[in-house]
């Protein structure tokens, strides 16, 4: 093979290898009546990032010979509700544009028609379709579950030592209002109808996929962080994405850097529940990119002008990764 011949093959994207369904998923396309993403400052201005620098603690770029770290799913997962790039609906807060890249770990190749859910808290800590369960808290009263002595302003600085005490009785331990457990405890079903800051979306030929959302807030036990899932051997119809399996479950997480800038913005100030930091967060394996951790762009001066997010996620496709097990 000439070096031109492999340099075409490598371009070739890949997709996934196909094996006997195992679960059954169905995606309803959203109406086209959703509401336009806006956040703090308004739409997402197109020179946003002329004075941008990275916010990203990750050091090195795409290791596609390495496997994402899969995580728990957490308690609040909707099975791919919404198929839309856009997840922002009515919720304020710093808007953030996600770039996800999702590549055979083994091959380096693209994963190409794969479908990638994500889900997320809004800028006060609370999950749509489990606003009553969220234990997220703002505008200057600090929740009912919220420790006691809960600070009323954004934090200035790193919080030192490690949480403690045990979770609320009867919450899920990993989620909202449980204490960063490990375990990521068991499903529970939508306490209402609301969708926010979920959707589900195709990766292109070269394996990409985009969404636009809202940089996420915090809840008590847990540090800044997205969900994802991905999603391959399936088929997409007019009706959405059926069949497949699920490949990967994950989180993505945010430098501390950046979560310091954006505790400063509203609605984000207004929050008086308890921060965990990246380093105390014990779902984050502290291995950077592959353990999740995002490459951010942002203006250093201005937070809320909008955030960049990046990451290469390395999977199997012909593993199942559903993430419901501790």
């Amino acid at each position: 093979m000439t070096e031109n011949e492999a340099a075409q093959a490598q371009e070739q994207p890949q997709g996934p290898r196909h094996k006997k369904d195992l679960t059954r998923r169905k995606v309803l396309i959203a109406g086209a009546g959703a509401v336009a993403a806006v956040g703090v400052g308004g739409t997402f201005a197109a020179g946003a990032f002329a004075d941008e620098e990275s916010g990203s603690a990750s050091g090195g770029g795409e290791t596609c010979y390495r496997l994402t770290s899969e995580t728990t799913e957490g308690p609040y997962y909707i099975d791919a509700d919404k198929l839309r790039q856009d997840i922002t609906e009515d919720r304020e807060g710093i808007p953030l544009t996600l770039r996800v890249k999702v590549i055979d770990s083994e091959t380096c190749r693209p994963v190409r028609n794969a479908a990638v859910d994500i889900w997320h808290c809004d800028a006060l800590g609370i999950y749509s379709g489990y606003e009553s369960l969220s234990t997220g808290g703002g505008g200057g009263t600090p929740p009912t579950d919220a420790p006691s002595g809960a600070p009323t302003a954004a934090p200035t600085a790193a919080p030192s030592g490690t949480p403690t005490g045990e979770p609320p009785s009867g919450a899920p331990s990993g989620g909202p209002g449980g204490a960063g457990g490990g375990g990521g405890g068991v499903h529970e079903e939508p306490t209402d109808d609301k969708r926010y800051l979920r959707g589900t979306w195709r990766t292109d030929k070269a394996g990409f996929v985009t969404f636009t959302t809202i940089f996420p807030g915090w809840y008590r036990g847990r540090c800044v962080h997205i969900h994802t899932k991905v999603h391959v051997g399936g088929t997409w119809t007019d009706a959405g994405y059926e069949g497949g399996h699920t490949c990967h479950t994950g989180q993505f997480f945010f430098a501390e850097e950046a979560v310091l800038a954006a505790a400063k913005v509203a609605p984000y100030s207004t929050s008086t529940t308890e921060r965990t930091t990246l380093t105390q967060d014990t779902i984050y394996d502290q291995s950077g990119t592959p353990g999740g951790l995002l490459t951010l762009k942002y203006d250093r001066k201005n937070i809320a002008r909008g955030v960049r997010a990046s990451i290469t996620v390395g999977v199997d496709p012909d593993a199942t990764q559903e993430g419901t097990q501790p």
